[in-house]
């Protein structure tokens, strides 16, 4: 399975995206506003950062709790994980654990295809594995029965 299958699954959600100039406050309150864990950072329609939750807290962190004038550039990672659609989904999780990123953009060159998210990849890996398991039951269950009149009987000499 590859990303692009996940994105596929996923369909043409909107994609949100804030330019790095803009507040960490007007960030916040978008993610919060759209129920959202991660905001693309783009500029001049190129993605320059990723802003999750986890950039939020350690924004805070550093300045006691406020977020005061701190810009969306101040606090995002400017070099995020990203995955290209034909990656297979089993290093994509791999890339995930290891990196303990949430949230990885996928493109395509310089195209932004879209966002995948630890949740989805799970889902695709839980999916394809009730599936494979749905598929090897059936294949049991439906074992074809020996035919008593064919099947060879021990010698009784």
């Amino acid at each position: 399975m590859k990303v692009s299958d996940i994105l596929r699954v996923k369909g043409d959600s909107p994609l949100f995206s804030i330019d790095p100039s803009e507040s960490l406050s007007h960030a916040v309150d978008t993610m919060a506003t759209k129920d959202m864990g991660s905001l693309l950072v783009m500029d001049s329609g190129r993605l320059v950062g990723l802003l999750t939750f986890r950039e939020v807290i350690m924004a805070l962190h550093r300045h006691g709790g406020v977020l005061g004038g701190a810009t969306v550039q101040s606090a995002m990672d400017s070099s995020p994980l990203t995955c290209s659609s034909d990656h297979e989904i089993d290093e994509v999780r791999h890339m995930m654990l290891t990196s303990h990123s949430r949230y990885i953009p996928v493109l395509d060159g310089a195209h932004l295809k879209g966002v995948i998210s630890f949740y989805d990849v799970a889902k695709a890996v839980l999916d394809s594995h009730n599936f494979e398991n749905k598929m090897l039951k059936a294949y049991i269950r439906d074992w074809p029965n020996e035919d008593p009149d064919t099947t060879e009987q021990p010698s009784t000499r």
